[in-house]
Formats: structure tokens, sequence, C-alpha cells
């Protein structure tokens, strides 16, 4: 009779893994990403009125106004006015730069003058004016807001180039890298246990929310329930190591809620659709459990929260998103790795095909649906975390869920692989549909895409046919 068992030794080799050699392999490159943050030269060329006390606290706003030209170089910016609410405003100088103090650590909202920009130059992104941020007790916070020469809507641009297609596709790579690793984990979890996861969007949320968390005030921060504390122990972890415990936090999520939820409701007998509709409620649990705690505001990372696009033969990409979207290879890499190479892999991917004969084979079904909860939580958190770089707030999961469906229908139900290309699929296809419509329209794709592939193959890509009844 085959056996197969994920012995200790497998299981913890596959989680060191997952867990640490992937983010940790090249986390030395993020370092080296090059992260915008306190540094500012307070020059005293910059006009400014201030609220009364809002230099107390010695930090401030602080950033450059500047054009970046066609042939890429950079011309500053002078007289343009900037504000935060609440703390005052600036006057560019010669240099483009400029300086707002504000009373204290906190979230702001930093806004540019439009009717101060020169004649034919306008925002790159006007829809990111205002601009939310937030000041740690570090030190100063840089913003930059991207300008190019033109009109201020240009978001809307008409005109088809080769260079704006394979711009499209580049970002839509970006998102369907992230969508991946949420998409898998919600794959496994349906192809082990039958239970769509509705609650699975809340896991990306989290490991955004833990990221920045751990950002701000590390370990330490667990003592003071999310308040600042005084000395060494305020002080948060780097933006890397912040990932690897929002990783580890969202596992111990996902375990929690298979052991204490899940678990006890499949002993019971309680039925698939019930269970659905549990997840449901666990969903809206969690999302105003997280609203609570860390109010509706939006929220950016300490480190690397404010980065100049690089040029590459033309395309643009920060630093931080081209070494996140390298630690979504490696770690899609090293997931297809252990699921094709190790027991534990093995030992899923029996589950997923029958789970009856693979407990009758002697496989421990409800150890590997454990283990499956905790990757799966693992890689959602870790794909929220790179989500939270633009912007990290408590329905950030819920937001991006239909893409994430999407993506698992397309490539099949309970398929890894799957799942992987059908989050490539809806992820350049959603961008590149902007060619078309307006961008505000574009996760309806993910919409028409589900349709698409539920009318044209039900089982997806790479999933298989099955007789019902």
């Amino acid at each position: 009779m085959l056996r197969i068992r994920g012995s200790a030794r497998g299981w913890r080799r596959a989680t060191a893994l997952t867990f640490l050699a992937c983010p940790a392999a090249v986390g030395a490159a993020l370092m080296l990403a090059s992260p915008v943050s306190a540094a500012a030269d307070g020059s005293d060329t910059t006009t400014s009125t201030v609220a009364d006390g809002a230099d107390a606290a010695g930090l401030g706003v602080v950033g450059t106004i500047e054009i970046v030209k066609a042939d890429g170089s950079k011309s500053p910016i002078a007289g343009v006015v900037i504000s935060v609410v609440g703390a005052g405003e600036a006057t560019t100088a010669e240099d483009g730069s400029f300086r707002i103090p504000v009373p204290a650590p906190g979230d702001y909202e930093v806004e540019l003058d439009v009717a101060t920009l020169p004649d034919g130059v306008g925002l790159k992104a006007p829809d990111r004016n205002p601009l939310a941020t937030t000041v740690s007790q570090d030190g100063d916070k840089r913003v930059i807001f991207p300008l190019i020469e033109g009109d201020t809507v240009v978001t809307t641009e008409s005109s088809v180039s080769a260079r704006r297609f394979f711009q499209l596709t580049l970002e839509g790579l970006k998102l369907g890298l992230y969508l991946a690793m949420a998409a898998i984990g919600l794959s496994l979890i349906f192809g082990t246990t039958g239970l769509v996861n509705f609650a699975h969007a809340e896991l990306v949320s989290f490991g955004a929310l833990m990221t920045y968390f751990f950002n701000f005030y590390g370990l330490a921060g667990v003592i003071g329930f999310l308040a600042p504390l005084p000395g060494p122990f305020g002080d948060g972890v780097n933006f890397i190591f912040a990932t690897i415990l929002g990783m580890l936090s969202g596992g111990v999520l996902g375990w929690a809620m298979n052991r204490w939820v899940f678990r006890p409701a499949r002993h019971s007998g309680v039925s698939l659709l019930a269970q659905m509709l549990m997840t449901i409620g666990g969903s809206i649990l969690l999302r105003y459990v997280f609203v609570y705690l860390f109010t509706g505001k939006f929220r950016t990372y300490r480190d690397y929260s404010a980065q100049r696009a690089s040029t590459f033969l033309g395309l643009e990409l920060t630093q931080k998103d081209m070494v996140a979207m390298s630690v979504s290879v490696v770690v899609l890499l090293v997931v297809g790795w252990v699921l094709l190479r190790t027991r534990t892999g093995r030992a899923m991917r029996a589950v997923s095909d029958n789970k009856d004969l693979a407990e009758a084979s002697g496989i421990d079904v409800e150890r590997v649906i454990s283990q499956v909860w905790i990757f799966g939580a693992a890689l959602a958190a870790l794909s929220g975390a790179f989500f939270g770089f633009e912007q990290v707030k408590w329905d950030l999961g819920f937001r991006i869920l239909l893409l994430v469906f999407a993506a698992v229908t397309l490539g099949g139900l309970g398929t890894a692989f799957g799942a992987l290309v059908g989050a490539l699929i809806v992820g350049v296809a959603i961008n590149l549909s902007t060619l078309v419509i307006d961008s505000e329209l574009k996760n309806m794709v993910a919409l028409l895409v589900l349709v698409v592939a539920l009318m044209v193959r039900p089982q997806g890509i790479l999933g298989r046919r099955e007789r019902i009844g």
C-alpha cells in the first residue's frame, strides 16, 4: 500500500524555505533600494507658513518639486505651494525643495496647489492629490508629486503607443505576481477541504497591517498594544524583517482559523455551504476588528514608502517594486518546488486530488490541511505586504477579492499552478484594458474574465473535467 507521510523533518524544511529563505534571499537587494525617509536639508530659501506649535516636535514633511523631461533631465520648479492639512503650507525654493513642520507624529494629507504650477506642467497622477502620508517619530517624511509636461489629466491618454503597451504589461505582471501569492493559498485550501474561503481577503489585509505594525513599532509594540512606547521599545524594525514577521503572523492566524473554527466544523459534520457562510461572517468580523484597531485612515510604511521610478528601456518601475517582483518570483518558484519535490507537497497534492484515497494510503489528512492553511495564509500575508506599498488600509484585501477569485477560477479551482497562470492573465488583462476603457472601470475586466471562463471552460485552464451526478 502506498504510504505518504509528511515527516517532521520535511515539514520543518518546507516551512523554513517558505517563511524565511525566500524573503531573506533578496533582503540585501531591498536594502539597496534607496528608501526615501528622514532627511530634510532645511533650506532657508523655502517660504513657509506654519501653524502655532507645529515645529515643536522637530518633524516635518519634505520634498522636491521637479519635472522629469522626455530626455531624462530634471528641472526643479520654484513657487509651487504645498500645504499640509492642520499644519501649514510652504512655497518651493529655487531648487524646488520645501519643508512643512508638523506638530507631532501621525497621519497627514499633503496637497499641491495645481494652480501654482507653470503652464504646460501637470500632475502625472492627479487622483493622488491630496496625498495621504504618515510622519513617524524618527524624522521628516519625504513625499513625491510626479509631474509631467502637458495637461494635468494624463491618465486618460487615448493614443496607443508601444511604450504605453509595454508599460501597462509590466504593471500587469506586477499585479499578477502579487495576486498569484494570494490566489495559490485560496486554491490550495479549496483543493484540500472543498471550502470557498471568503475570509482569505482578510488574510491579505492582515499581512499588510501587521507588516505596517512591526515596521513602526517592532516586537515590543505588541506590549504597548499599537501605542508607541518610549525609548528603544518604541522603535520599529526594518521593512524586510517586518515583512517576515507579518508573514509569520499570517501563518499563525491561518492555523488558528483552521484549528479553532473549521476543523471543529468538519468534525461536527457541518456542510460546506454552511462553512462558506461562516467564512463570510468571519470576513466581516475580522474586517471590523481591523478598522477598530487601525482606524479607517490610509497608512504608509515607514521604509520605502516614497521612491522615484527608475527608467529601463523606456519603462518605469520603482526599485521597491523591482525587488518585490523578484521576491514574488522566488517565492512562487520555491512553492512550486515544495509541491513537486517534497513529501509535504506531495501529500498536499494527494489530499487535493482525492482526500479519501489519500487517507486510506496512510496520509494524515488533518495535518496536511493544517499545513495548507498555514502556507496559504502566509502567502496571502506576503501578498498583502507588497500590495501595501501603495497604501495600507483595513479593507485592502476585500478590494482585491474579486481579482483573486477571478484568477483562481480562470486557472482552475484547487490547482496551485492554475492559480498562478490565472493571476498573471488577470493582472495583465486588467491593466491592458485601460488602453480602451477608463482606468476607473478596469476591475470590471476581472468580472468579465470570470464570466467567460465559467461559460467556455468551467474547470479552468489547468483544471480537470469532473462528472456531476
